[in-house]
């Protein structure tokens, strides 16, 4: 099954009530070790695409602003519950991260936490991603892929038949994703789960 934003607000849509428990504290240490590559400053603005619940929004650094993006309004529902939060200016937006509704330049750093595995078209978010962040900005990844220089096994896609069904695709490759974006990977290292997930700068 290819994935489609259709299937994504459906598939999301179900996920929200139940997504912080089941799946919180295993993608803790993957978002704080993400929000520390991205070095936020005072005065900054963020983008975070795919904020979902909003899991990465208390671990932001105080001083900063940031917006959160994402398809699924059950998701944001989540996010907003957890705002306020002292210290930070936090702004909520529900679009498609394959087309940003933001100007070029709008954005110090990007924040792409388990996004680039589940939009349809990776190339055109991380490409957006870019559009929008101004020279000199960083933008961070953390996700799921496929280990560096290698192709999806049969088993790896037999069980991505399963999970894309879920909401998220275990075939990408992040070097192909970033080279079709036209954006050079500058610190790559291993993250959770025996390093099946990456955390990743770009610029």
């Amino acid at each position: 099954m290819k994935m489609n934003d259709k299937h994504n607000r459906r598939i999301y849509r179900l996920w929200a009530p139940v997504y912080d428990r089941a799946l919180g504290a295993v993608f803790l240490p993957g978002r704080r070790r993400a929000i520390d590559v991205l070095a936020l400053q005072p005065g900054e603005h963020a983008l975070l695409v795919g904020v979902g619940t909003g899991a990465d929004l208390p671990l932001l650094p105080p001083g900063i602003r940031a917006t959160g993006l994402d398809l699924s309004s059950e998701m944001l529902d989540r996010a907003r519950a957890r705002l306020p939060l002292s210290g930070k200016d936090i702004s909520l937006v529900q679009a498609n991260a394959q087309s940003l509704p933001f100007e070029d330049q709008a954005f110090d750093a990007v924040l792409l936490s388990l996004i680039l595995s589940v939009v349809p078209d990776p190339v055109a978010c991380l490409r957006e991603a870019r559009r929008v962040l101004r020279p000199g900005g960083r933008m961070v990844v953390f996700d799921k892929f496929l280990p560096k220089g290698t192709q999806a096994s049969p088993g790896r896609r037999l069980l991505n038949l399963i999970t894309t069904r879920l909401g998220t695709d275990v075939t990408r490759c992040l070097e192909d994703i970033a080279e079709g974006a036209g954006c050079t990977l500058v610190q790559d290292e291993p993250s959770i789960l025996r390093g099946s997930y990456r955390v990743a700068l770009l610029r």
